[in-house]
């Protein structure tokens, strides 16, 4: 769960993310020139590496740290298998 700090700006970037997409959808529609189709969707691509960045922080931050203060070693281990599942889908290695 996102805190009030982190919330806002995740969702205003989701929000321009969205109007990313609408503008490279019209650009599809109207037959835009391949090359400027592409560098906008790395572009949104960045834009959502940026908002798992603040998701994963924020994640670390509270529930990955409150798991490693506890005591509940499965619940530690669930933590860094969880981790380690995030990377595993997003590392590019």
């Amino acid at each position: 769960m996102l805190n009030t700090k982190t919330k806002p700006p995740v969702e205003a970037r989701l929000k321009r993310i969205a109007g990313q997409i609408a503008g490279i959808q019209r650009m599809v529609e109207d037959d835009r020139y391949c090359v400027d189709v592409v560098l906008q969707i790395s572009a949104a691509r960045a834009a959502l590496a940026k908002v798992s960045k603040l998701m994963l922080d924020q994640h670390i931050q509270t529930c990955v740290t409150s798991a490693f203060d506890g005591k509940d070693a499965k619940n530690r281990q669930a933590k860094i298998d969880e981790l380690l599942k995030v990377f595993d889908k997003n590392c590019n290695c």
